[in-house]
């Protein structure tokens, strides 16, 4: 039986100590290859030339040939893979950086060297490994999607009914796939929405505050005592998952800091499972893309309870695993392409909540 080929990766990072220590803690891992490092831009576009690596760590802060314009060039002439190693003061470059096609990143601890950078390996190893799966091409049709105003003309159902909140579940690919639904949900729009985006602490308040910009409903990024609302968006925060508690006829969201035992933060499941015990049949889950199986037990516990399903389709996922693994389940109601899901949860949660407060304030 042949083994499957090793992940090639190019490690590019102008400091001498992150580079010989990100290549490394690669070199942990027998499934990867570690196939050249590189000072600056120029030296990357030569060794990817060269090499043609399957994958690219690109740190952004660099002399010459900085990484925005090294990721311009990139996408442009030879479409790589990219995961960004970022310090977490820099939020912004992160953004623009997903914009310009890096598939994921990675937040260092300081921007100094020290030893402190050990702490990124598991986070490292898993987001490598996990480009076996990853489809380029979709993310950069997603990307465009973004700058785009096309319409979804899928046709419209009668609704299934009254849904409450919609809790979709997302990773690797996942701030585009979420701009694509919540920039094409109307401001009446008649549910509250949660999510869990895999992301560490600081960025999940920039990307609802980003999301929030572009959209007609209302999006913040969750904190204890939220009241769940028809037209709010809640995003839960890096570093905790996110749970319901109810107190008389209102929920609100109640916030749990995750630990290092945790594989998934934060975690999809978590939340589901939550939203399950308290909306039953009034929740629906949504799946998008990302790596791993998180979101499988929610999902289910939501079908259970009598909701609504939903998982990206293969065809649009720039990593299919989350969403093939709930669907193996059984549990899933319908499996749509990106595009389909707004029009999707625009139908079934359409009912009688004309005389609700809902949207921007």
């Amino acid at each position: 039986m042949m083994s499957e080929p090793q992940i090639k990766v190019l490690v590019v990072d102008d400091s001498a100590y992150s580079r010989q220590t990100i290549k490394k803690m690669l070199e942990t891992d027998p499934n990867i290859d570690v196939i050249g490092v590189a000072v600056d831009g120029i030296d990357a576009m030569a060794k990817t030339l060269r090499l043609r690596p399957d994958l690219i760590t690109l740190d952004f802060e660099m002399p010459g040939m900085d990484g925005f314009s090294f990721l311009r060039w990139l996408m442009k002439e030879r479409p790589t893979p990219v995961i960004m190693v970022s310090s977490y003061s820099d939020t912004k470059t992160v953004f623009k950086a997903l914009d310009l096609g890096a598939v994921d990143f990675i937040a260092k601890p300081t921007k100094r060297a020290s030893a402190e950078l050990r702490g990124i390996e598991k986070d490292l190893l898993s987001k490598v490994n996990g480009v076996k799966g990853l489809r380029l091409d979709r993310l950069s049709r997603n990307l465009q999607l973004l700058n785009t105003s096309e319409e979804i003309t899928t046709e419209v159902e009668p609704s299934i009914g009254d849904i409450d909140v919609v809790a979709i579940g997302a990773s690797t690919g996942g701030p585009a796939a979420l701009q694509i639904i919540l920039t094409r949900l109307p401001h009446d729009f008649a549910a509250a929405v949660l999510i869990s985006q895999h992301m560490p602490k600081g960025f999940t308040g920039p990307l609802a505050e980003r999301l929030d910009k572009l959209s007609e409903v209302s999006i913040k990024e969750a904190e204890n005592g939220d009241i769940i609302e028809p037209g709010k968006v809640f995003i839960c925060p890096g570093g905790y998952h996110i749970n319901l508690k109810k107190k008389g006829q209102k929920c609100y969201v109640f916030l749990k800091e995750s630990t290092d035992e945790d594989k998934y933060v934060p975690s999809v499941n978590i939340m589901m499972v939550s939203v399950a015990e308290h909306y039953g049949n009034r929740a629906v889950g949504v799946i998008l893309t990302g790596m791993g199986n998180d979101g499988k037990k929610g999902i289910v516990e939501i079908k259970l309870r009598g909701g609504y399903t939903i998982a990206e389709s293969e065809e649009t996922a720039v990593v299919f695993g989350m969403p093939a693994e709930v669907i193996n389940t059984g549990a899933i109601d319908k499996v749509i392409p990106l595009t389909e899901i707004p029009i999707d949860l625009i139908n079934v949660v359409k009912s009688s909540y004309e005389s609700r407060p809902r949207g921007k304030n």
